[in-house]
């Protein structure tokens, strides 16, 4: 499935891939030099919010845009974009 930011609000935690989406939150997360803690505090989540977010049981798209924005990437680069 691929997935386009102008379509991203219309799908559901279950259209995205939790695994990918994980990875990517974290290595985009590190690569700014932020611990969970830090990014929990500059896009306004708890830190355990992050955690299941980080470990794949989370990916809530509201929870993504504010990470990405906290992050200074587009929501598109936390996404799985191919098939």
């Amino acid at each position: 499935m691929s997935i386009a930011v102008n379509n991203f609000d219309n799908l559901g935690a279950g259209a995205i891939a939790g695994a990918t989406v994980a990875s990517r939150v974290k290595a985009y997360r590190e690569s700014a030099g932020y611990s969970i803690e830090d990014l929990a505090v500059t896009c306004g989540l708890a830190n355990s919010e992050i955690a299941a977010i980080e470990d794949g049981s989370d990916a809530d798209p509201a929870k993504l845009r504010r990470i990405a924005a906290a992050l200074q990437v587009p929501v598109s680069a936390l996404l799985e974009t191919e098939v």
